[in-house]
């Protein structure tokens, strides 16, 4: 009986977590400039990760396969909005950059404390 509640609260998590996966992956590919696609990789896909690896937690019925998917899950979701941050952070100093969306720049103006490279 718990065992097949499990199973099935393990088969959602993972059916959620393949949606918020491919809803990450499609506004990569469809946004228009890389601060929203980092924003799009970085939630989505890190909420989906997160819960594909609960799911694998859930259904492992191992305690040592389901502590490695929680600290797994635990990794992901401390690790992807520094590295998120950090790249869209070089993205920003390079001469690349084109401000096409952007209304306010807060890290180009004089207070900014942080100077350029």
């Amino acid at each position: 009986m718990i065992a097949d509640l499990v199973t099935y609260l393990g088969c959602a998590f993972l059916l959620i977590g393949a949606a918020f996966s491919l809803l990450g992956a499609i506004g990569v590919l469809r946004l228009p400039d890389l601060y929203t696609r980092m924003h799009a990789a970085s939630k989505a896909s890190a909420v989906g990760g997160g819960l594909i690896l609960l799911a694998v937690a859930l259904t492992s019925l191992d305690g040592g396969v389901a502590l490695r998917a929680i600290l797994g899950t635990g990794f992901l979701l401390l690790t992807t909005p520094v590295s998120a941050h950090l790249l869209t952070r070089i993205y920003h100093r390079g001469q690349d950059h084109r401000v096409v969306n952007m209304i306010i720049d807060e890290l180009t103006s004089e207070s900014s404390r942080n100077p350029p490279l």
